[in-house]
């Protein structure tokens, strides 16, 4: 949608006509449920390092030329004003992902740009006069029709939330195009472990440093907050890292929790205070909630009421290990189906980063989730989805031919 609305701006001046095309029946399906439907726009993290896939130096090139401010003042003109939260997370002042996309469509129609939704672009080849031959579906009518452009925006996605017409099919058409697709794996989803005796811990909330390890090498870490459910963990914490478990089908995983990463110094300076002469319960209560905390001290199987004073050295090492060192062995990660978005895809090295123009197929832009970048949760990603769109279509606002985004 962004892409087109920029790209639409050269309609008069040079470009003849934009098309967007969407197989589905309703424009911008996943972006309004994103955020939880408040619409996560940004982070002030965003950086290149958060990134995981493309080379930095792509990254921050990319990055350069749309910034979180640049974010701001893109949407700002497009009637969608922003806020950022006290943790540095970008939300439209509407709070609402279903408002964001009620303007961009009014956008869409207030610049010209032709909709054909509910149309299922089914080939796309390159002729040697330099066009795009696109075969297409009316999924409402079944007729099928063939068009040519002289510009093409792939804006197609990947694999994840197919109920709301994400596939993966466009990867095959990219790849007959000439371009690499590296592997595609789930990502930003739930991982599954045997809890044993946590599973007393369902339906609790933590803020936690997580760690994937394979054997003693440790894959990747995150922090933030994540939940015990029915099958083992969820939320951004863990999330975070579960394509290192899809990545790593046949490799016996392990996933480490540290409970107390972010209050050790304290909590150690507290249990040495010789003027502290509370329980352990009460000491734990300063960090976690009732329930938690008798989880886990009959894991340690110390005594409650025991004054914080007459703990020995054993006491704490045993206390520590289950606060800061639990580990668990993993089951899998979650599917396509519930992954916020797909890992993998064209690889960088084959776009302009300050265009997205295939160095491949000229006049072949690729954006979105369809590039093989992505980042953790909260905002990261829809900026890139934004960054690359915007950057394509104002390319294309330049120049002089009529073009489609698909």
């Amino acid at each position: 949608m962004m892409a087109a609305i920029e790209a639409a701006k050269g309609i008069g001046r040079g470009i003849q006509s934009v098309t967007l095309f969407e197989q589905e029946p309703k424009l911008g399906r996943k972006l309004a449920v994103t955020g939880a439907g408040r619409c996560n726009l940004s982070n002030d993290g965003v950086q290149a390092s958060a990134y995981h896939g493309p080379d930095i130096d792509w990254m921050e090139t990319l990055l350069e030329r749309f910034a979180v401010e640049d974010l701001e003042r893109v949407l700002y003109r497009l009637g969608i004003p922003i806020y950022k939260t006290d943790d540095g997370w970008y939300y439209p002042l509407s709070q609402s992902a279903a408002s964001v996309v009620s303007i961009l469509e009014e956008r869409l129609v207030g610049q010209g740009v032709t909709m054909r939704v509910a149309t299922t672009v089914k080939r796309v080849s390159y002729s040697q006069e330099r066009k795009f031959i696109l075969s297409f579906t009316d999924n409402t009518s079944g007729q099928n029709y063939t068009e040519d452009f002289d510009k093409l925006i792939v804006a197609s996605g990947g694999k994840s939330y197919p109920e709301l017409g994400a596939k993966g099919r466009f990867f095959s058409q990219l790849e007959a195009l000439g371009h690499s697709i590296n592997p595609l794996c789930p990502a930003l989803g739930p991982i599954d472990v045997h809890l044993g005796s946590f599973t007393a811990l369902k339906g609790l909330r933590f803020d936690a440093h997580t760690a994937i390890y394979d054997g003693d090498e440790c894959l990747g870490r995150s922090f933030g907050n994540l939940i015990f459910t029915k099958n083992g963990l969820n939320g951004p914490g863990v999330m975070n890292l579960s394509h290192l478990v899809s990545q790593n089908p046949k490799k016996s995983l392990e996933l480490e929790l540290n409970f107390i990463g972010q209050w050790i110094e304290e909590l150690a300076e507290t249990a040495t205070d010789e003027a502290n002469q509370s329980s352990l319960r009460a000491l734990l209560l300063r960090y976690f909630t009732p329930k938690a905390v008798d989880f886990f001290i009959s894991e340690t199987g110390l005594n409650p009421n025991k004054q914080v004073q007459q703990l020995t050295e054993a006491d704490f090492q045993r206390l520590f290990k289950t606060l800061s060192m639990a580990r668990f062995p993993i089951t899998g990660a979650g599917d396509y189906s519930n992954s916020q978005l797909t890992a993998g895809g064209v690889a960088t090295e084959e776009l302009d980063p300050c265009t997205l123009e295939s160095k491949i197929v000229p006049g072949l832009f690729i954006v979105g989730e369809a590039i093989d970048v992505f980042g953790p949760c909260g905002g990261y990603n829809l900026h890139i989805a934004f960054a690359t769109a915007y950057l394509a279509g104002k390319t294309l606002a330049e120049s002089n031919n009529k073009f489609k985004e698909t």
